[in-house]
């Protein structure tokens, strides 16, 4: 008890003992940051690729596959893989936590797309859609709960996990706390972990916000969710479970 009413202290006087030594704040302000670059990476290579291989509702085993890999890397494995080719510093821990967020929301896009219902995606070929229009305007719109919830979870994940930064040698995340229990002590490394799980929950409930805000109101009543591919992870989004019928994609 002790600890944790020292560790509260730590965090009201915003981490500083010494005058010069960097306060919380800015540390989960870079540790955001880190955490932006990586989940912007990560979106810009899971999402495309996800929704573009549910639309042809081809390749969900080696999608699904190379998903799961991903999650059963450790991130502290992929710095280590990383020194040897990239060194150490931001470049390293950034693709480790691309690494580490790419998976969830590979898996939820392929199967919110694959899972809308082919009657959909078949009368608006019957309308003179392209395909293009298709994935926009019909097969995203219905995609969109399952999707958010890939990203969310991505999200919390980096959150959490950027805090090994500086086992990568890259100074200014709040892992500079929790890694340094000499100059902190208990009472400094707790009040970091405890500033984390608080990003964690902030970007959980910021996100949970934006994926209510983007989801069709048609969309926000309880149906049975899609059937997923042998081995993929679908992470559900709370309180949105539709997508419009089952899934259909060839595995």
């Amino acid at each position: 008890m002790h600890t944790l009413v020292q560790a509260l202290r730590f965090i009201l006087r915003d981490g500083v003992d010494q005058p010069g030594e960097p306060t919380l704040l800015s540390l989960a302000l870079k540790h955001v940051a880190v955490c932006g670059l990586a989940m912007a990476i990560a979106v810009a290579i899971a999402l495309p690729l996800g929704v573009w291989l549910g639309h042809l509702r081809r390749g969900s085993f080696a999608a699904i596959n190379l998903a799961n890999i991903g999650r059963a890397l450790p991130s502290l494995a992929v710095i280590a893989i990383g020194v040897a080719f990239i060194g150490l510093g931001l470049t390293n821990v950034v693709v480790a936590l691309v690494v580490l967020a790419i998976p969830p929301m590979l898996t939820n896009a392929y199967v919110a797309v694959a899972g809308v219902d082919p009657d959909v995606v078949d009368a608006a070929r019957g309308m003179g859609m392209r395909e293009r229009e298709i994935v926009v305007r019909v097969e995203l719109p219905l995609a969109v709960p399952t999707i958010f919830a890939g990203v969310r979870v991505s999200a919390v994940f980096v959150i959490a996990t950027a805090a090994i930064a500086s086992v990568a040698g890259f100074s200014g995340t709040l892992g500079d706390v929790i890694a340094n229990e000499a100059s902190y002590h208990s009472s400094g490394v707790l009040g970091a972990a405890i500033c984390v799980a608080l990003l964690a929950l902030a970007v959980d409930g910021a996100f949970g916000l934006l994926q209510r805000a983007a989801t069709p109101r048609g969309l926000r009543v309880l149906a049975a969710p899609p059937a997923a591919p042998p081995g993929a992870h679908v992470v559900r989004a709370p309180g949105v479970e539709h997508l419009s019928g089952p899934m259909t994609a060839d595995t």
